[in-house]
């Protein structure tokens, strides 16, 4: 039990043991400050390890508990630890590169002290062009669904302070991620998996996710995998319980409702702004499709309806003057603006010529001269409102929506029109407005 003498050595791996003739040591990372406090109990020993040096490693991993077994190498590893002593608080570097599953690309590069209690660290490494149809077993246990396809890359950061802090940067690429057939399986999450990889994946296919973590070592309850799963999880939860929050950058779910003026499927002003917001996201996501579905409520909207309705007849006379005049328009053409005058000549033949049982007479029987708000306000109320009618202005709310997203460049085949809802009057809903509401999904 006596001192192990200091100096240099090394370590090889695999099955070319020893350093290579001539071999220099690699470039060195710059180390990170030495730890401010030394460790909470002293080691039984005095300990120095000199640098240590790994040369064509392999490591071989299988995971017998997974069915069917999984099995990956870390292969071509090369590196260098710095010297470290338990009587020393130098923070020595750490240097490691090579291949994971015969895919990927693995740098690692920065200081640790693996002698200091807490630990101090400052690392960070990379993995590049992970082939993930190699982890497809632990894709059909855990996400229900196995892997066809795709490629991940990580690029980390991983710092620890004297005092234990942790700060740590995740940054997870995931490119061309295919699903295959769903698995039945007992431990899979219940999330919309296939809804939240649509979410996630943009218009070139690729996923890029910061997922910094921090918490502090001295907990008893401390797990760095933990953390990141924690932070991945709450994100891709926040992503399928409000995924137009999501795609538009916050706000709530308020561009899932596409607001109207009542009793008429003109949008209202601000909900042309909602439809190019959301057409701009769900270009980017390709994968997402969306459903249109038109509402109305045949009795909050009925007076809004009727004089929608009386509306329409004055214009569709005013089309048919301006016909019999020589200045016919066709049927998508938009009509001149409407004068007073013009509109009370309007309102008054249509007035006379319509049958309405209240007109009020003259002692010989004859209909009397009423003022024009008067024979307004008796055509509305002629107009009958029904189920019918209001479905019919659901499916026409419907269609606009789907014209306006069609208009901000959506495509026409990723959208489609849902069956009309009728709101029941005395619905416990006091924030209901003319609407139509947006749904996403996943193929």
């Amino acid at each position: 039990e006596g001192k192990p003498a200091g100096g240099g050595g090394s370590v090889a791996g695999g099955a070319s043991p020893g350093v290579a003739p001539g071999a220099g040591p690699a470039p060195a990372a710059e180390p990170i400050a030495a730890a401010a406090a030394a460790p909470s109990a002293p080691w039984p020993l005095a300990l120095t390890v000199g640098e240590t040096r790994l040369v064509r490693g392999r490591v071989d991993f299988s995971d017998r508990f997974v069915k069917p077994n999984y099995s990956a190498e870390l292969t071509e590893l090369e590196g260098r630890l710095g010297r470290f002593s338990t009587e020393a608080r130098d923070v020595p570097a750490l240097e490691l590169t090579g291949r994971a599953a015969g895919t990927a690309e693995l740098q690692v590069r920065g200081s640790l002290n693996p002698t200091v209690n807490p630990p101090v660290l400052d690392l960070a490494a990379r993995a590049t062009g992970f082939e993930l149809s190699t982890i497809s077993t632990y894709a059909a246990k855990y996400a229900g669904y196995a892997i066809e396809r795709g490629k991940l890359s990580l690029d980390v950061a991983y710092r620890i302070d004297p005092d234990g802090k942790l700060q740590a940067r995740n940054q997870v690429v995931i490119n061309q991620l295919t699903f295959g057939d769903k698995v039945d399986s007992p431990d899979a999450t219940k999330l919309p998996v296939r809804l939240a990889v649509a979410l996630l994946t943009d218009r070139h296919g690729v996923i890029d996710l910061d997922l910094p973590v921090s918490g502090s070592i001295n907990d008893p309850q401390f797990s760095v995998f933990g953390l990141v799963l924690k932070v991945l999880g709450n994100l891709i939860v926040k992503a399928v319980t409000a995924p137009f929050a999501w795609l538009t950058g916050g706000g709530g779910e308020q561009a899932s409702v596409v607001e109207f003026a009542p009793g008429t499927a003109v949008l209202a002003h601000a909900s042309g702004h909602t439809l190019e917001r959301v057409a701009k996201a769900l270009k980017d996501r390709p994968a997402l499709r969306m459903t249109v579905t038109g509402a109305a409520d045949p009795v909050s909207e009925r007076e809004a309806m009727q004089s929608d309705a009386l509306a329409q007849r004055l214009q569709a006379e005013q089309r048919r003057e301006l016909a019999r005049a020589g200045r016919a328009l066709a049927a998508e053409a938009p009509l001149p603006r409407m004068g007073p005058q013009e509109r009370l000549r309007l309102l008054q033949r249509l007035y006379d010529e319509t049958s309405l049982p209240d007109k009020p007479r003259d002692a010989r029987g004859q209909p009397q001269a009423v003022p024009a708000e008067q024979m307004e306000a008796m055509l509305s109320r002629a107009v009958l409102v029904s189920t019918d009618t209001a479905r019919e202005l659901a499916i026409r709310r419907g269609l606009a929506v789907r014209e306006a997203l069609v208009a901000h460049g959506l495509s026409a085949e990723r959208l489609f029109l849902g069956a009309p809802r009728l709101r029941v009057s005395g619905e416990d809903d006091a924030a209901w407005t003319p609407r139509v509401q947006l749904a996403i999904s996943a193929p």
